[in-house]
């Protein structure tokens, strides 16, 4: 078999690989990385259990959508660049297609049960959102330094109001992480090989910083709504330190507050969103498809989905070349705990407004967010489940 026949044969395989993963993978990005670990590491064998290991510890270093990069650079590693991107496809694209269906059809859900279960959906936010709020806060502030910049960062964001708030809170929360946390850093570093060139990761992080200054700059002198939009999701997308659920407060501050998508749409596709498989960054999908500045059509959804991943994807490359050096220094690792400390704070502040204020109206929402959160929490349901539960009791207390 000569090399491309290998090459065509190796993507396929890594595409319906990733497909199964994509229909299938409930439960968030641990769980995806568990399903990961089940597939390539146990049962295909393309990599050792230290590789893995290392590999999540890279993706969990880096802002993005953890889980996706990890199926990216596992891609990668097995078919090359077409693998990377046929990974990153399969995984992503079942729930992103379902969610701009459900986009499409919600304006069209008027009846007492169809406004039940929308009603359901905006509580199922406050359940989920409180309990990855709890979570994180246990992980990533662990101690009185890392809680204080996690308040520091509630404060910041109440004060300064949209999306300069919260880039403004993690930037403190880095800084400040760089001076209180460094007696944190590992010692401990392993060696990962990472086929990626040098010039590549060069590239892609030069490509990175242009988007990042460059789409703002073009988005003022040239008034147009996608470059509006590639804007918006791409500056989300490079900003989400700490698990996809930091995409909310982002998300929101750019869709909610600039009037694109109403706090009742956004709630309810963020519920809705928990209860398919694949990432939770393909709520952008469903954002894209129902914000005003496109006309809720197809190629609002698509731009919205690519400009919320590409960020993490091109910092994933450029830093793949420098990993085990750049792992090394204390001041990065240091800038990493403020940093991720600071987004508990920032969702911790998203927990309250626009979440909370939006959905719970009354004892009968508190009873049923509460509801949702100790099944989470403390019997441990698959979030798709307590989605299907807190629907119906959403239907039960709007009747």
């Amino acid at each position: 078999m000569s090399d491309a026949s290998r090459s065509v044969e190796r993507t396929k395989e890594v595409f319906l690989a990733f497909l199964l993963l994509g229909l299938t993978s409930f439960g968030g990005p641990i769980a995806h990385l568990g399903y990961f670990r089940s597939e390539f590491v146990e049962r295909r064998r393309w990599l050792t259990e230290q590789t893995y290991a290392d590999l999540v510890a890279l993706c969990q270093f880096l802002p993005g959508p953890a889980s996706s990069q990890v199926g990216f650079t596992l891609g990668l590693m097995r078919a090359g660049p077409w693998g990377a991107a046929a990974a990153w496809t399969a995984f992503t694209l079942p729930s992103a297609i379902v969610l701009v269906l459900f986009a499409m059809g919600a304006a069209k859900l008027d009846g007492p049960v169809s406004q039940g279960i929308i009603h359901g959906l905006k509580v199922t936010a406050v359940a989920i959102v409180a309990h990855a709020v709890w979570g994180m806060a246990r992980s990533l502030c662990p101690d009185r330094r890392r809680a204080g910049i996690a308040l520091a960062a509630v404060f910041t964001v109440m004060l300064v109001n949209g999306p300069l708030g919260q880039v403004t809170a993690i930037v403190i929360g880095a800084l400040a992480g760089m001076v209180l946390c460094r007696s944190h850093a590992e010692t401990d570093v392993r060696e990962l090989v990472l086929p990626v060139s040098a010039r590549a990761g060069y590239l892609a992080g030069g490509v990175f910083v242009i988007l990042l200054l460059g789409l703002p700059l073009l988005a003022w002198a040239s008034p147009s709504a996608a470059l509006a939009v590639m804007d918006a999701f791409y500056r989300a997308g490079a900003l989400v330190f700490g698990g996809g659920h930091v995409v909310l407060p982002l998300l929101e501050a750019e869709v909610v507050q600039s009037g694109w998508v109403s706090a009742d749409e956004f709630l309810t596709g963020y519920g809705a969103a928990q209860a398919v498989p694949g990432p939770l960054f393909t709520f952008s999908s469903y954002l894209g498809a129902v914000m005003t500045p496109l006309g809720g059509s197809l190629f609002g959804a698509a731009l919205a989905l690519v400009m919320l991943f590409l960020p993490g994807m091109l910092l994933l490359v450029a830093v793949l070349p420098h990993w085990n050096r750049f792992r090394r220094w204390d001041s990065a690792q240091a800038l990493m705990r403020g940093a991720n400390a600071a987004v508990v704070g920032v969702l911790g502040a998203a927990l309250y407004q626009p979440v909370w204020t939006s959905a719970i109206l009354g004892p009968h929402e508190f009873a049923l967010a509460l509801s949702g959160f100790l099944l989470l929490g403390v019997w441990k349901l698959p979030a798709w489940v307590v989605v299907v539960i807190l629907a119906g009791g959403g239907v039960l207390i709007t009747l």
